[in-house]
């Protein structure tokens, strides 16, 4: 087709804006046509200034009243303009003199931008601005106005361009249909070609509503192409992970049954499930790659340890990967307290290790003298080789970009086997945001906590009620309890106004001079964050007062009480594992969530939620709604390249169609699903975990 040509083809576009195009993942003509717009801006029609409403980004005209500079902190330029119906002011950081001087008392002027509430009534800064001759009316768009990705250096003008050109050759030869025919007839679909047209330039009469909020037939025809493109090219992983060979890691169970025998408690029914899944995966002549979701407290540790034992059973080391060393070093104390019995020799390897430390661990593991090896980052850094790795435990998985997974599974690939993979995470996915991220990956899921463990029980107060929380700390610390005050930040900040760490550490200390109060936070000194830990652990620290470094791998029975500042401006999925950290024994426990007044929408609807539900899915499905699937996922860490029309929330119910469309394009040799893939994804198409 000709949009497949050089991008230097077209009008205008020489070496310098190709490359700069190339930052859009635009190469080709081809390319710009799907480059779709993020969102539509409506220029089609005038908003009285009187209408304005906050938030909103809206097109207006009126004539320049007032025109000033003032300093506040910085130059501002300050333009008073008025309709009849209201008045508004234009406020610009960043302009010249010749700037200034076009906003003469009594011109008009046309502007378009977003309406915010500012020191003297609504304001717009920096809207884009047309001075009005005496006999010029106000430009008024006959379409919605595309918004594109932006890069540096190309103008929304510039790529406005670009895409009417790409669309008047796509007119003349239109990108081939990749979908069954059969299955765009039954989902009513329109043709590729008119769902790009119509993206990149809606009519006069488009249904506005439906385009900004991405559910037109149009948008939804190539969110269905670009989920299945993604769902493809994860299942093509599965399928080459499956051609690959690994050691069957199989035995009489004699070893694992000893093991579970011998724990203090007993599994649960969950975990027994998903040990069973796990030693059949670890049975077969091809890598396992399975994923463990288990809320926290569910005891996903331990099924990675019987894990750990059916492969040490078996011959080949095994390697348990942490993002914190407070994890990493937590799960090594956990291992080598279940492994020592069964003369199981574990190693340690951290980024703070002392030289001596650091060589003694790794010859041990070179020489494959430790069977196990617990760590963070430092387990796959240059100058670790192992003697044998044939298992990977990877904790947190999200909290890991994608190469420094796969470099951990590299070092235990030989020309003979690749090593098994097993992930964990305690960010509950939902079902459909799992089968749109994890198709590369066979999932278990831990839904059941322990017996004896009781609901958090949560409220949310203001901080005006300090004092009250304070006492309530107080009590329960003398009544032997443990208790955690988490804060955002470590020191005091100008700009941020969170509580910090250390201002409440003295607060703390202050006001509670009868309890050991302890501190812990990420600047620390590994030794001395290891120290605080230990103590409190040990019952040395009543209070301890901590960054949210302590969100995952802390495990204190006896801790029953939770403060958390600031709590209006942290996700969901991060307060529920902070919460996570108490209600580990039979007593009861409890959450305070402080929070600075007034609250927003958004952050009111977050912390309802935390003092109605203690259920990790509930909390993940409706973290996903408030805030999307990239902070869900933490997408930046996973290697997930982004959608660029699709949404995983907002078109959740396509999945299981896309799913069965998925798997009949696999079943036959024939289908375009490589095509389908190079489109959407382009040299992305072999991004996945490991």
């Amino acid at each position: 087709m000709q949009s497949d040509s050089a991008l230097t083809s077209l009008k205008g576009v020489g070496p310098a804006l190709a490359k700069k195009l190339e930052k859009l993942n635009v190469f080709r003509v081809s390319d710009l046509l799907f480059l779709l717009p993020l969102r539509y801006e409506d220029r089609t029609q005038l908003v009285k200034i009187g209408a304005l409403i906050v938030g909103s980004r809206c097109l207006v005209t009126g004539e320049v009243l007032l025109a000033e500079t003032v300093y506040r902190g910085r130059r501002n330029l300050l333009i008073r303009i008025g309709d009849g119906s209201g008045q508004l002011t234009l406020r610009f950081f960043h302009f010249s003199r010749a700037q200034q001087a076009q906003f003469q008392p009594g011109i008009r002027v046309t502007c378009f931008g977003e309406a915010r509430r500012g020191a003297s009534g609504i304001e717009m800064i920096h809207p884009e601005y047309r001075i009005l001759r005496e006999d010029q009316d106000a430009a008024i768009n006959d379409s919605l106005t595309a918004i594109y990705p932006a890069t540096e250096g190309i103008q929304q003008g510039r790529l406005r361009s670009l895409t009417d050109q790409a669309l008047r050759q796509m007119a003349d030869d239109p990108p081939p249909e990749l979908l069954p025919a059969a299955l765009t007839k039954k989902l009513g679909m329109p043709s590729l070609a008119k769902a790009i047209a119509y993206l990149h330039r809606p009519p006069p009469h488009a249904d506005t509503q439906q385009l900004l909020g991405g559910t037109h037939a149009c948008q939804r025809r190539l969110a269905f192409e670009e989920l299945l493109a993604h769902y493809l090219s994860l299942r093509n992983l599965r399928v080459l992970a499956a051609s690959k060979d690994a050691v069957a890691l199989t035995n009489n169970g004699a070893a694992v049954d000893d093991f579970i025998d011998k724990l203090p408690f007993r599994l649960t029914g969950a975990q027994q499930r998903v040990v069973d899944d796990i030693l059949r995966d670890l049975a077969q002549a091809h890598p396992m790659m399975r994923l463990i979701q288990g809320d926290v407290g569910s005891g996903k540790t331990v099924v990675a340890a019987i894990a750990c034992v059916q492969a040490i059973a078996c011959g080949v080391q095994a390697a348990v990967m942490a993002p914190t060393e407070i994890l990493a070093e937590q799960h090594w104390r956990s291992f080598s307290d279940w492994f020592r019995p069964l003369g199981i020799e574990s190693a340690w390897l951290s980024g703070s290790q002392r030289v001596a430390a650091r060589r003694e661990s790794l010859e041990a593991i070179a020489q494959g003298r430790a069977q196990l090896i617990v760590g963070t980052h430092a387990l796959f850094q240059e100058g670790v080789a192992f003697r044998r790795l044939g298992l990977v435990i990877i904790d947190e998985q999200h909290r890991f970009g994608v190469h420094q997974r796969m470099a951990l599974r590299d070092k235990g690939v030989t020309r003979d086997a690749h090593p098994h993979q097993l992930v964990m995470t305690a960010t509950p996915i939902p079902r459909t945001l799992a089968m749109a991220a994890y198709a590369d990956l066979d999932t278990s899921v831990i839904d059941e906590l322990p017996p004896g463990r009781r609901p958090v029980s949560t409220v949310a107060l203001p901080e005006s009620r300090r004092a009250e929380v304070v006492e309530r700390v107080r009590q329960a610390c003398a009544s032997g309890q443990q208790a955690f005050w988490v804060c955002p930040l470590i020191e005091e900040s100008e700009i941020l106004d969170y509580q910090a760490a250390e201002a409440s550490y003295r607060m703390l200390s202050a006001a509670l001079p009868d309890l050991r109060v302890g501190l812990v936070h990420g600047r620390m000194r590994q030794a001395e964050k290891e120290r605080g830990m230990h103590a409190f652990k040990e019952g040395l620290i009543q209070l301890l007062v901590a960054t949210t470094v302590i969100e995952v791998g802390v495990d204190v029975p006896n801790a029953n009480l939770m403060i958390i500042e600031n709590a209006e401006r942290m996700g969901l999925s991060q307060l529920h594992q902070l919460r996570g950290r108490v209600g580990r024994g039979s007593v009861q426990s409890h959450c305070v969530l402080l929070y600075k007044a007034p609250l927003g929408r958004i952050a009111k609807q977050r912390l309802g939620v935390l003092r109605d539900t203690n259920d990790g899915f509930v909390v993940a499905q409706r973290d996903l709604e408030l805030r999307g699937p990239g902070e869900l996922l933490g997408t930046r860490q996973t290697g997930l390249p982004d959608y660029r029309i699709a949404n995983l929330v907002r078109d959740a119910e396509l999945m299981p169609q896309v799913q069965i469309t998925a798997e009949a394009l696999l079943k036959d040799s024939a289908s375009p699903t490589a095509a389908i893939i190079r489109r959407w994804l382009g040299d992305a198409g072999q991004y996945g975990k490991v």
